[in-house]
């Protein structure tokens, strides 16, 4: 199977912007708990997308168990 070059940037609506924009999209683990004995147990994984021309940042989970 080929792998091909991937480009860092996404074009993605921004809603800041109001138009279609470059988006750098990564996947950040996060931890939900303030409570430091829970904060093991509260890592979930977020889709994390800052718009490279305003420089907004989104936040999503991607696990909604």
């Amino acid at each position: 199977m080929a792998t091909t070059p991937h480009d860092p940037d996404m074009a993605e609506p921004c809603s800041t912007c109001d138009r279609e924009t470059p988006h750098a999209v990564r996947v950040e683990i996060l931890t939900e708990s303030s409570q430091p004995e829970n904060a093991a147990f509260s890592r979930e994984p977020y889709r994390v997308s800052e718009c490279q021309v305003c420089g907004t940042t989104t936040k999503i989970r991607m696990n909604n168990a």
